[in-house]
């Protein structure tokens, strides 16, 4: 049986996450309507958060893209943070503080391949000139 790295599972189970979470939010159920609402959020911003949340899901499940899926990600779930919190429903902060560190995480390890691969490129010759 083949080892599987923690670091190749967790973009994709965060993708997951994000794919759920965009289909909760696109499809809100009058609840997160109305979470949206008292939160100061216009009547569609739901649409909003799901597109972008569909968005960092298929971003993340890309390699070459994966940084860039990690920091939307990140962005969006900060500003959830960011929501609920100013609105004292700390509570439900856990969820995107620990999904924005774990999107941290992943643009991490993205990065640093990023550069480990950049690094092994070895320049083309110049002729001086």
């Amino acid at each position: 049986m083949s080892k599987i790295s923690w670091h190749r599972v967790l973009p994709l189970v965060l993708a997951a996450f994000f794919v759920t979470g965009s289909l909760s939010n696109i499809v809100a159920p009058q609840s997160i309507i109305e979470e949206y609402l008292k939160w100061g959020y216009p009547h569609w911003f739901h649409f909003v958060t799901g597109s972008l949340e569909l968005l960092s899901a298929v971003l993340l499940a890309r390699a070459p893209t994966r940084l860039w899926g990690s920091a939307l990600g990140c962005i969006v779930m900060v500003a959830a943070l960011l929501t609920v919190t100013v609105h004292g429903e700390y509570f439900h902060g856990v969820a995107p503080l620990v999904v924005a560190t774990l999107a941290i995480v992943v643009g991490w390890i993205a990065w640093r391949k990023r550069l480990a691969a950049g690094s092994m490129v070895r320049p083309s010759s110049r002729v001086p000139g």
